[in-house]
């Protein structure tokens, strides 16, 4: 009796705090589940297919290049280290079993280097069924590309601008293509600065990183209406929360926020890089995207964009000051020609 009493005296003083443990557990794991998004659950194979992914050596990159290598696609990672690109390569085609995993030289900071990996690209590729624009970079300090731009702006937005619509005839001769774009959340607050487009008057890392995230979205919108016709999609997409090391500048600046991220919880709270590619790659091979385009998504499903991202006349007005920016020849733009009705 003695043993059963204690017993019971001892769980009534401890019941409460083991429920509370049990129930903290079971909500760390509904809440992870919840945090790690959608899986990609296509099967479909990309043998013979071509795929470009720009910043493929590391993070998410890396992750989608090596998802499309195991579906039998010829990956081709376009990089500015070619150093870490090469080893990046040497180990997808390790766990993928896929020797056909090229690396090219692309910095997208230099308007030089674009026009040479698109020129690389035409002279040795005969097809290019995916282009995804994976590549950025986040809250930097007030830095300039070599062609004197705003660094995340240019980066994020004008490069991917002019690299694609480089490739667009290639694109449109492999059609049905895809593009891809990696926007972010961060595009909620953003706003295209027509007037001061490389923020010369007032610089703010976080209002920059704004600015080329709805930059993505504007330039998907106005590139899928002028795509109509063609059999080339373009689409955008929000990768989630993502512990990478995108906001490394960003981090350098805050310590406390940088010790923080790197604590057991950090993995419970952020998606891991194979989580945050999951919605590129969806974008990338879904059967049921074929002839969906103009949209933007998240967790492997379409979502709505912040008012500002479905101003079409933004998206336009966009599109001929990039277009500007970068010089876009008249040549260039013919290939941007929709076929009549």
């Amino acid at each position: 009796m003695e043993t059963w009493e204690a017993r019971e005296l001892w769980w009534r003083r401890h019941s409460v705090g083991i429920c509370s443990v049990v129930a903290a557990g079971i909500g760390l794991l509904v809440l992870r589940r919840w945090l790690s998004g959608a899986v990609c659950k296509s099967k479909v194979r990309l043998d013979g297919k071509t795929v470009i992914v720009t910043g493929a050596n590391v993070g998410i990159g890396k992750e989608t290049a090596k998802d499309l290598a195991r579906r039998g696609a010829r990956v081709i990672l376009a990089c500015r280290d070619l150093d870490k690109a090469k080893k990046a390569a040497a180990e997808i085609r390790k766990e993928s079993g896929n020797k056909n995993v090229l690396v090219h030289k692309l910095d997208l900071a230099s308007l030089q280097s674009v026009h040479s990996f698109a020129d690389r690209i035409q002279e040795t590729e005969t097809c290019l069924d995916i282009l995804i624009n994976n590549a950025g970079i986040m809250r930097c300090p007030k830095w300039k590309t070599e062609d004197g731009f705003e660094m995340q702006f240019g980066v994020n937005h004008l490069g991917p601008f002019l690299l694609t619509n480089l490739l667009l005839d290639l694109l449109k001769k492999s059609a049905p293509s895809r593009i891809v774009t990696v926007s972010s959340l961060a595009h909620n607050s953003g706003k295209i600065h027509f007037d001061d487009i490389n923020l010369d008057i007032s610089y703010n890392p976080a209002v920059s990183y704004a600015q080329s995230k709805l930059a993505n979205i504007l330039f998907t919108r106005e590139l899928a209406k002028k795509l109509t016709g063609t059999g080339v999609t373009a689409n955008s997409l929000h990768p989630g929360v993502v512990l990478t090391d995108l906001p490394r500048h960003f981090l350098l600046s805050q310590p406390l926020m940088l010790k923080m991220l790197f604590t057991p919880f950090s993995k419970l709270t952020f998606k891991n890089p194979w989580q945050g590619a999951q919605t590129s790659i969806y974008c990338a091979v879904a059967e049921e995207l074929d002839n969906v385009s103009g949209l933007y998504f998240s967790d492997c499903a379409v979502k709505k964009v912040a008012s500002q991202a479905r101003n079409d006349e933004d998206a336009k007005r966009l599109w001929e000051l990039s277009a500007q920016m970068v010089k876009l020849d008249e040549s260039d733009k013919q290939l941007l020609h929709t076929p009549e009705s």
